[in-house]
C-alpha cells in the first residue's frame, strides 16, 4: 500500500468531512449554555425563597445541577441535548458530572466494580489528580513563601 502525502491525505479528510454551520453552531451553544445558567439562577432564587442563605442556596443549585445532569446522561436524554446544543452543554458543573457518567455508563455491563467503579474516573480522573496536585503544590510553596517573608496571603 502506498503512503500518502500529508496533502493528499488533507486532501481526503476535507472531502469525507461534511461542512459545519458555525454560525447556528455557534448560536445554539451560547443559548444552551446561557439556558443552563439561568436554570441555575432560577434554582439559586427558588432555594432563597425556601429560606436558605446565598452561600447554601448555591450550594444546593451545584448539587442539583450535578445530579439533574448525571441523571440526564444515565437516561441517554444528555447525549441528545449535547448533539445539537454542541458546546453549549459543557457549563463546568454540568459538563464535568456528565464526563464522570458516561465511561461508567459505558461500562456498566461488565460490573460494579470492574465496570461502573473503575471505569467512572476515566476522563474526570486525570483532571481531578492534576486539580489536587496542583493546589497542593501551591500550598506547599505559600507555606514556605509565608515562612521565609513572614507575612500571611
Amino acid at each position: 500500500m502506498k503512503q500518502k502525502s500529508p496533502a493528499a491525505y488533507q486532501a481526503m479528510v476535507r472531502a469525507a468531512s461534511p461542512a459545519s454551520p458555525l454560525a447556528k453552531d455557534c448560536l445554539l451553544a451560547f443559548l444552551t449554555g446561557g439556558a443552563v445558567c439561568a436554570l441555575g439562577q432560577a434554582l439559586v432564587n427558588v432555594y432563597m425563597l425556601f429560606g436558605k442563605p446565598l452561600a447554601d442556596a448555591r450550594t444546593c443549585v451545584s448539587v442539583t445541577l450535578i445530579f439533574l445532569s448525571a441523571l440526564l446522561t444515565a437516561c441517554g436524554v444528555y447525549d441528545r441535548i449535547a448533539k445539537y446544543a454542541g458546546a453549549g452543554t459543557l457549563v463546568p458543573i454540568t459538563g464535568f458530572a456528565n464526563s464522570m457518567v458516561s465511561p461508567a455508563m459505558e461500562f456498566r455491563s461488565e460490573g460494579y466494580v470492574t465496570g461502573l467503579g473503575a471505569k467512572l474516573f476515566t476522563v474526570s480522573g486525570p483532571v481531578l489528580v492534576f486539580g489536587i496536585s496542583a493546589s497542593v503544590i501551591f500550598g506547599v510553596l505559600l507555606f514556605f513563601w509565608n515562612l521565609l517573608t513572614g507575612g500571611a496571603a
